[in-house]
């Protein structure tokens, strides 16, 4: 298979609350979700033959669940020479004031 760029579909809110609640019903005191701006995310798509955005799972030195996302080509390989973001805003601490997924 060859990625195009298409991958992916919206998701309706009523699944995604219902995936996000079993996930935190297994992880209680976990994070929740990691926010990237999008100057990140407009770099790594900006990529020479970027398709699209992979995420990895990662635990940082310290443990801590951690998300990092670089850019795939068509080929469905990582630009891992390119741009690779993390540093991203963990919830908890920054979280949505209020929403279905938390």
């Amino acid at each position: 298979m060859a990625f195009t760029g298409n991958e992916a579909e919206q998701f309706p809110l009523d699944t995604a609350a219902a995936w996000t609640a079993n996930y935190r019903k297994k992880n209680p005191n976990g994070i929740k979700a990691h926010f990237f701006g999008m100057n990140i995310i407009k770099q790594i798509l900006a990529q020479p033959n970027c398709v699209g955005i992979r995420c990895y799972y990662a635990l940082d030195e310290k443990g801590v669940q951690q998300m990092i996302m670089v850019g795939a080509d068509k080929d469905e390989n990582d630009l891992y020479n390119g741009i690779i973001a993390e540093v991203s805003l963990p919830c908890p601490p920054y979280c949505a004031n209020s929403s279905p997924l938390l």
